[in-house]
């Protein structure tokens, strides 16, 4: 090997980080070609993860890698929400048994890659589709060495709601509001006005103003929508007129 294309190995492997990963087409555009990578391979530097996915020879991949090179290199917006979220932001109430889960969201365009479903991750992963939010709020967080992004912490609620009762349960999800005393009502007030799903926001005031906390006096509720209609959540639960919401029994005694 040369010693141009000696440095620009060592180059690549400085700016390497563990469990990261690197897309054929970003490298193509900083300068290496497909001939300098298919030497990379032959001399067990790198491997294959996928068609145009390279990473590091023995390496353990690393989701938090594969989230973050999604965004940099190839500018998908693949993001952390639901609870996995609100994990990142220091609310650890929801602990499922096994292997940790990560909850991934993304829009409709940014289809999931393949190799991202087939890789042994130190995460079980779900992926998760939500538009639900004309104006989602999301946040960059650096997480392990890794830039990513994630739901602030009122949409990761929110869309936690909005995956019940198939992945959470609602008692749970109040323990977890029970928590949330430091929401920036501003941020919940976009949210809750910039978004159609009844059951989502129904469910959030609902909620909010059961635990009690102090921004929820701070919501100009003459702007959230709530529709018309009763909606039940489960069967054989209590109705709650205001919000016109069936609940579970438990949720609604539980103090």
């Amino acid at each position: 090997m040369g010693i141009e294309q000696g440095n620009k190995l060592n180059q690549l492997l400085q700016n390497w980080q563990h469990g990261g990963i690197f897309f054929t087409s970003w490298l193509n555009k900083n300068g290496y070609s497909n001939q300098l990578i298919h030497k990379y391979r032959q001399s067990g530097w790198f491997s294959s993860l996928s068609k145009g996915v390279l990473y590091r020879t023995d390496d353990k991949l690393s989701v938090y890698a594969a989230l973050s090179g999604l965004k940099i290199q190839l500018n998908k917006s693949f993001y952390i929400g639901a609870h996995s979220a609100l994990e990142l932001f220091g609310f650890n109430h929801y602990v499922p048994m096994g292997k940790p889960l990560l909850m991934v969201g993304h829009s409709k365009k940014n289809k999931v890659p393949k190799w991202m479903m087939e890789t042994d991750f130190e995460f079980e992963i779900k992926f998760f589709i939500t538009e639900t939010f004309s104006e989602p709020q999301l946040t960059v967080i650096n997480k392990d060495g890794f830039e990513l992004l994630a739901s602030a912490p009122e949409q990761a609620f929110l869309e936690c709601l909005l995956l019940t009762p198939n992945q959470y349960n609602y008692i749970d999800l109040f323990y977890i509001m029970e928590q949330l005393t430091a929401l920036r009502p501003e941020v919940v007030q976009l949210l809750l006005e910039n978004t159609d799903n009844l059951k989502v926001k129904r469910l959030f005031l609902y909620m909010a103003e059961k635990a009690g906390h102090t921004w929820f006096g701070k919501l100009d509720r003459s702007k959230i929508q709530l529709g018309a209609g009763k909606r039940q959540l489960t069967d054989k639960g209590i109705y709650v007129p205001e919000y016109m919401i069936t609940i579970p029994k438990e949720l609604f005694e539980y103090e």
